[in-house]
């Protein structure tokens, strides 16, 4: 794969995500905003609702995989764990320790886990399977 196929699958993992992270947000906002829930907590469900959101969408439209989804979405959902502790971690030293506003917070962690999560769903999630796999 080239470097403008590699930047231009970048691009579309990074749209992808976008949608993710507006089903993430909306539904952190909710629970803080409406239903008075802590800021970490609302984080983490709003961050499994866009998991679920990110993995059909980069699936489809990003890898276009031909990984059966009972190989693909344990991977996946490996990855978004370890995502996940990443979020909760981050979420917790910039809001409790650092005393940042959780919803800046949210977006400065969203922004370093979007590497993780393209390096981890290229390299092993939705890579395209080889010979002796």
């Amino acid at each position: 794969m080239s470097d403008t196929s590699h930047f231009a699958r970048f691009l579309r993992f990074a749209a992808v995500g976008a949608v993710g992270t507006v089903a993430h947000y909306a539904l952190l906002l909710a629970l803080v905003e409406g239903a008075h829930v802590d800021p970490i907590a609302g984080s983490v469900a709003g961050f499994l609702l866009g998991a679920l959101v990110n993995y059909t969408l980069n699936r489809t439209l990003v890898f276009r995989s031909d990984r059966a989804h009972v190989e693909a979405l344990p991977r996946f959902l490996a990855v978004a764990g370890m995502g996940l502790c990443w979020n909760a971690l981050l979420m917790y030293l910039l809001v409790d320790w650092i005393g940042l506003y959780y919803f800046l917070a949210q977006m400065l962690t969203t922004a370093i886990l979007l590497c993780w999560h393209y390096v981890g769903n290229a390299l092993w999630t939705f890579r395209k399977r080889i010979a002796h796999e």
